[in-house]
């Protein structure tokens, strides 16, 4: 996969990163460094986490940082990978109460930077937005971590193309970069998808990536297996993924296509979905977890295959 790099920034970033809300759940200790290094010896160098992962299982808070923070401990450096994580997630029993006054947002940094024992972060994310703050509020909040040396540079996560317009206007006008990257909810299956069930979380629509074709903003998109529908619709059938949001009748032709696709190739389904958004004409950078060994191998294998516009044909007759 091809490196992608941020305009006006010092970030070279690898086609892949690695997603690690598993960490501390699937993963931890010996483990935790064979899985994270594995990635970073297959070609990946973007580790990204939040303060809020895994805290939907009660007995630990950030517990991804404290992984993650545990190996960068043992292995003493942490200078040949870009560290991201993201703070102002609202609390799980009030989604739509936002999280991202001053205060709050410097909690949660200073947490996230003792667990992952370091200094400062690459990229600092908005974990979800707040319309009842301003864009200038929200960027002078980060830019005041910039200038502290908490962060190197942020950006933003589940923002409408409205709001990064307003956020991008602000800075032009102050003389400040502002967010480099965005991360939404991208994937092969998105544009045919039923409504998802959690109204804070951003689709990546027509509107979204018509603003990305024209923004130094870099789209990080997640989920980019979705919630792995494809993997359970070909081993187990419709019936195991009917209550999913991705069961709608045009996804189930891009299903066809996408084995025909990975019989062809001889590609893992992980691969070919990942391939799918490598090959979109705006740069992108896809996020993609392993729970285990077996998992992470498909994810060395997306970083070492050289994916064509010409493999998703198919998509044009859907």
């Amino acid at each position: 996969m091809k490196k992608v790099m941020i305009p006006d920034t010092d970030l070279v970033l690898s086609g892949l990163g690695y997603g690690t809300a598993n960490a501390g759940l699937k993963w931890d200790g010996a483990e935790a460094d064979w899985m994270l290094e594995a990635y970073l010896a297959a070609g990946g160098n973007v580790i990204d986490t939040a303060h809020v992962y895994s805290d939907w299982v009660p007995g630990e808070i950030a517990r991804s940082e404290r992984v993650i923070g545990d190996w960068i401990r043992r292995r003493g450096k942490r200078d040949d990978f870009i560290l991201m994580t993201k703070g102002g997630h609202p609390r799980f029993e009030s989604m739509t109460t936002g999280r991202l006054s001053k205060e709050e947002m410097t909690s949660d940094l200073d947490s996230s930077l003792e667990k992952l024992g370091t200094d400062h972060v690459d990229v600092y994310f908005y974990h979800r937005d707040d319309e009842s703050r301003t864009v200038e509020e929200l960027i002078e909040t980060m830019e005041d971590f910039r200038r502290a040396g908490k962060v190197r540079y942020y950006a933003c996560s589940n923002w409408s193309a409205a709001r990064m317009k307003e956020a991008d206007a602000y800075c032009a006008k102050m003389g400040c970069r502002g967010f480099v990257a965005d991360q939404a909810m991208f994937n092969i299956g998105v544009k045919y998808m039923k409504p998802y069930s959690d109204p804070t979380m951003v689709i990546c629509d027509e509107e979204l990536l018509d603003y990305h074709k024209n923004s130094r903003n870099l789209l990080v998109p997640y989920m980019g297996i979705c919630s792995g529908f494809f993997h359970s619709l070909k081993k187990r059938g419709e019936e195991a993924v009917k209550d999913s949001c991705y069961y709608t009748g045009k996804n189930l032709k891009i299903a066809e296509g996408l084995y025909r696709l990975c019989d062809e190739k001889g590609w893992s389904i992980t691969q070919a979905l990942i391939g799918f958004i490598a090959v979109q004409e705006i740069p992108m950078m896809p996020l993609a977890a392993a729970s285990s060994r077996e998992q992470l191998k498909d994810i060395e294998a997306a970083l070492q295959t050289e994916f064509s516009p010409e493999d998703y044909r198919f998509l044009d007759e859907i």
